[in-house]
């Protein structure tokens, strides 16, 4: 099969056929394939779209670009499941849902990613605690997954190579947008991790990279047809990012709230709602609780008796972690006070999310190391008093001029208003699947 031939139909419109997109990923992967012919062909996807068949088809020939894993071989007998979320201010679910997961039963092998855009990473967050190691071999993942029930770590080259070419060539052609282009890449990855079921946390709102639900209910739609396609037990759940979900956000900082979520010294509300729904979804599609009632509860007493927080510090062991987990602090930390007193009526997440890269807690370079120490934390939430004694939050900082200009940028990032304001948007908005 020609490659311009394939790229010529695309291009005109018509539906390609699943060996016509392996041919593409294998010339892709191959290397056959130029530069200009992948750009090409993505602007085709991008321009003339694809049918949900051509998205299955396309998403498994990535998969099936390098290893896809098998646990049963890896003796691993428990129902294998694992969770994606499109990034936001303050999302460290994946920190809490893994090891909480592992407590009920499940296998998680969890590829994460590192800080995209304005949002966080979890593997930037991981990184904040000394000793912690995201670039094991295949190996030595297996390993930990079987031992202790869940690992959090990168994607190793061994998995899905063709979407590491395609997403760089994509980045720099105006392609990114791409609706089965996203969703090849964000489940390429998850397929090759050998998953019995996959929930999605579709995020929607100010600080999250879909900003109204129309464009969160269509990628999370394709994102439940093309797994459910590939064979995959799939559902997601859109969920609201219009202020930061919990009250940290920075990488030490959010390691902390999960702590504090995993051994019940702490627990903000909207984050709990958070994971125990996403919890609920992957026990019930694993198997492991007949009803989302029945997930709830069991994921519930798995926090409450500490067996989540157990698992957590076991996964941090296993990958190098020192126990006990001290992280470290910032020099500067101080509180933000809004220049008058007001209600929180609205906040914008991305300029949170900023604020925090400009203090050296994500990056601005591919290249670039980043302080781990800093960011914010007890962010009012919308609906909070704010006034001379009750903070917008607190700034963690290398320095009081750094500290300074963060302080500015959380004020101008909240909207304050002299009434209290209606009721926020629940934590998780709908589900799909």
């Amino acid at each position: 099969m020609l490659p311009q031939e394939i790229i010529r139909r695309k291009r005109d419109g018509l539906e390609l056929s699943a060996a016509e997109l392996a041919a593409f990923i294998a010339a892709l992967t191959d290397g056959t394939m130029s530069e200009g012919q992948v750009a090409a062909m993505a602007m085709a996807v991008l321009w003339r779209g694809m049918t949900t068949a051509e998205t299955v088809a396309l998403t498994l020939a990535m998969r099936d670009s390098g290893t896809v894993l098998n646990w049963r071989t890896l003796g691993v007998d428990r129902p294998v499941v694992d969770k994606h979320s499109t990034g936001g201010i303050g999302d460290k679910v994946s920190l809490i849902l893994a090891p909480l997961l592992a407590a009920c039963g499940a296998a998680v092998p969890m590829i994460s990613g590192r800080g995209l855009g304005h949002t966080g990473g979890t593997l930037d967050k991981l990184s904040a605690i000394p000793g912690y190691r995201t670039d094991i071999d295949l190996a030595a993942f297996a390993r930990v997954v079987r031992e202790v029930g869940c690992a959090v770590i990168g994607q190793t080259a061994e998995l899905a190579p063709a979407d590491r070419r395609l997403y760089a060539i994509r980045d720099v052609t105006a392609t990114v947008e791409s609706l089965p282009l996203i969703t090849a890449s964000i489940l390429s990855k998850k397929l090759a991790e050998g998953l019995d079921a996959l929930v999605l946390d579709v995020k929607v709102g100010s600080g999250a990279f879909m900003p109204d639900m129309a464009a969160a209910r269509a990628l999370a739609r394709s994102l439940v047809a093309v797994a459910q396609g590939a064979g995959v037990a799939t559902a997601a759940l859109i969920t609201d990012m219009d202020q930061p979900l919990g009250g940290a956000v920075g990488n030490a900082l959010e390691v902390a709230e999960s702590l504090a979520v995993l051994t019940g010294a702490a627990a903000e509300p909207r984050l709990v709602e958070v994971t125990l729904a996403l919890a609920a979804e992957a026990l019930v599609l694993s198997r492991l609780a007949a009803d989302h009632a029945g997930g709830r509860a069991m994921a519930a007493a798995r926090l409450a008796d500490g067996s989540a927080a157990e698992v957590f510090l076991r996964m941090v062991a296993a990958l190098g972690g020192r126990l006990p987990v001290v992280l470290a602090a910032a020099p500067c930390v101080r509180d933000v006070f809004a220049a008058q007193q007001g209600y929180v009526t609205a906040i914008d997440g991305r300029a949170i999310g900023l604020a925090v890269i400009e203090l050296g807690g994500g990056r601005t370079r591919a290249d670039q190391g980043i302080d781990g120490r800093v960011g914010f934390d007890a962010v009012a939430g919308l609906g909070a008093l704010v006034d001379a004694g009750r903070p917008l939050g607190r700034v963690h900082a290398a320095d009081a001029a750094a500290a300074e200009r963060a302080a500015a940028r959380l004020r101008a990032a909240v909207r304050l208003t002299q009434t209290a304001p209606a009721p926020p948007a629940a934590a998780v908005r709908e589900r799909i699947g």
